[in-house]
């Protein structure tokens, strides 16, 4: 089960109901983080800060030509007919 929480100072504060887990049950609480997961409470970034964030991001799926193929394949999915037959009720049996 994954739950979100905020930590303040020595304590998570559980952000979900979390109602099938009775009072005074021992949990164990694995900490496993990524810097990109970690969300604090912190200062707006400046516009120079935000740039340098989306310039670390610019060209990196570059030169990837696997991703060509995917694209295309994904196009081709998306505009492939996807009709259905509908059986009229002018040729079904009449009893």
């Amino acid at each position: 089960m994954k739950v979100r929480g905020i930590k303040r100072g020595q304590n998570i504060e559980i952000l979900e109901q979390i109602h099938n887990i009775p009072d005074g049950t021992e949990i164990i609480v694995d900490l496993e983080l990524f810097e990109s997961q970690i969300t604090e409470t912190q200062q707006p970034l400046t516009e120079a800060q935000r740039l340098a964030k989306l310039n670390q991001l610019f060209g990196t799926w570059k030169n990837q030509p696997e991703l060509t193929e995917i694209f295309t394949e994904i196009d081709q999915q998306r505009h492939a007919y996807q009709g259905r037959t509908i059986n009229s009720i002018d040729n079904q049996d009449k009893d």
